[in-house]
């Protein structure tokens, strides 16, 4: 056979000729090296000019500038139930937003929806980043054109916040000073707080209206009264625009499906009532714990003003569109309507069609017996009214999201492409994703 392969009769030869014990380089080898050292300078040179010329290489982000007719707002805990909620709404009256979240209670599937429903550039961008970091904050601040904060970030459960009130007082309080002073020190003028009802404790009067004492008695409630106190402390040497929500207890979801409410597994037992109905509902605990039957009510359990999330986030809307520079609006939001908690329960198993096994056990520590708003000023000045009043039927939009996203919006495990970065700017330190 023949053999066409080419065949040396002695081997190539090495990189070097030693000669009387010195090493010379064997000059073609080294012509070659250069060659291609210099072929590579020249071709970065020219992709650079190339890049330099085009009318995009020194275009700004769309979300570092202040655009004419475009409000940017940034959302802290927009990756949250509440938070998410709001954003979808921003977004779809026209809005340009920014979500930050440091995912410990938010989702990223939720945020995932939004890029899918909103992928123009310049409508959305999320960054990972923790508001307990002031430096960060700061960046943020610095390298984005906000126009206003809609600030929900927090933690929100009263029961956890009893047994670990150092994490509510450093969440809550520390973080909304924070994120103030980066407003301040970045002349962002419009602030729309997210308070709650709890600043209230336990009422001798109800219904609950803004004039009420605020006398909280959990960790929860007494650091959102002090986040309130440092707002209005500063508002009155400002020309801020603050308006500050006190709203109630938050059921419901995206009435078109396309968000709901899915806390981390392992605070569950923290949660809202109508997860732990919906938990029940579908096999995932035993059965609904209804904590405390000996309360001062018609039937021994507590009284709650059940907010359909909708509601809620059309508040926060109008809120929005009527904050004035140098004013302070604080409004409750409820529907002005309290239902005992055996009541919720009894909506929640004609909405889900399952007979929940109930167990009836002591006072949970924290907890008030009747708690329900009067609406009249919101009513009244921001023309708000809550439209999605029936217990029913936002604990039925609620559980169909519930049925159809088994695993909530995401599996929580499923968040590899977050990554830690070294701190030298705003991409790394807040590892941001711009959609």
């Amino acid at each position: 056979m023949l053999n066409f392969g080419r065949t040396r009769a002695q081997p190539r030869s090495n990189r070097s000729i030693s000669l009387g014990g010195m090493d010379y380089s064997d000059p073609k080898r080294k012509n070659n090296v250069v060659g291609k050292i210099l072929l590579a300078a020249t071709l970065t040179a020219l992709c650079i000019i190339m890049l330099k010329q085009s009318p995009t290489f020194y275009s700004p982000s769309p979300f570092s500038l202040h655009e004419e007719g475009v409000i940017h707002v940034l959302v802290t805990g927009g990756a949250g139930f509440i938070g998410s909620h709001a954003a979808l709404r921003l977004l779809k009256d026209g809005y340009r937003v920014t979500i930050v979240d440091n995912l410990s209670r938010g989702n990223i599937g939720a945020v995932k929806v939004l890029q899918e429903l909103f992928p123009e550039p310049g409508r959305l961008q999320f960054i990972y980043a923790d508001l307990g970091d002031p430096k960060t904050v700061n960046i943020i601040f610095s390298q984005n054109a906000f126009n206003a904060v809609m600030h929900f970030a927090a933690v929100a459960y009263v029961g956890e916040s009893t047994m670990d009130p150092l994490k509510y007082y450093h969440n809550i309080t520390s973080n909304t000073l924070v994120v103030l002073e980066a407003m301040a020190a970045n002349d962002v003028k419009t602030l729309i707080y997210s308070s709650t009802c709890a600043t209230y404790g336990e009422p001798e009067k109800m219904p609950i209206t803004e004039v009420t004492p605020q006398v909280p008695i959990n960790p929860y409630g007494k650091a959102k009264k002090m986040a309130e106190d440092i707002i209005l402390d500063f508002s009155k040497n400002s020309n801020m625009a603050i308006m500050i929500l006190r709203y109630f207890n938050v059921i419901g979801s995206d009435p078109e499906g396309r968000l709901g409410e899915a806390p981390r597994p392992e605070l569950r037992e923290h949660g809202r009532i109508s997860g732990a109905c919906f938990d029940a509902a579908r096999g995932i605990i035993p059965g609904l714990k209804v904590k405390g039957t000996d309360y001062k009510t018609h039937d021994g359990t507590c009284i709650r003003d059940y907010i359909d999330v909708t509601d809620l986030v059309d508040a926060h809307v109008k809120a929005l569109e009527k904050a004035m520079p140098g004013k302070v609006g604080i409004y409750n939001v409820g529907t002005g309507k309290g239902r005992s908690v055996k009541e919720f329960v009894k909506a929640c198993k004609k909405a889900t069609g399952v007979d929940i096994k109930v167990d009836y056990l002591p006072r949970r520590p924290g907890d008030y017996a009747e708690v329900f708003s009067d609406p009249s000023k919101i009513n009244l000045e921001l023309n708000w009214t809550a439209q999605y009043t029936d217990l029913q039927k936002s604990l039925q939009t609620a559980w169909r999201w519930q049925k159809s996203h088994q695993n909530g919006a995401l599996p929580w495990s499923n968040l590899e492409w977050v990554y830690e970065a070294p701190k030298e700017s705003i991409e790394e330190a807040a590892r941001v994703t711009r959609f």
